[in-house]
């Protein structure tokens, strides 16, 4: 199994929105994809409760069979449609990427 974790800094205003609306508009986009793409067998999205210097604004953990289906994940087109959302309204990116042996 492959978990995915992925957690996103926001800039404070884009694409006509504050951080706090796009983190919800994210937050709903993201929530979509598991009834949409198959190769999901688990999928959480949280947006950021703590004001900490150090915290991210929104975190999505994410599982897959294998890093064969995380690439079709990846590279579907409605997942896509979130990724162009994604370059518009954050500032900074941090990914994990791991193998756990059931």
């Amino acid at each position: 199994m492959i978990k995915h974790i992925v957690m996103w800094r926001l800039h404070d205003q884009a694409e006509g929105a504050d951080k706090s609306e796009n983190a919800a508009r994210l937050r709903e986009m993201l929530r979509k994809l598991p009834e949409r793409i198959p190769e999901i067998r688990r999928f959480e999205v949280g947006l950021n409760i703590d004001e900490s210097e150090a915290a991210a604004d929104v975190v999505l953990y994410s599982e897959f069979e294998s890093l064969e289906t995380l690439r079709r994940y990846q590279q579907h087109p409605e997942h896509q449609k979130v990724v162009q959302f994604l370059k518009k309204i954050r500032s900074e990116k941090r990914v994990a990427d791991y193998q756990v042996n059931e």
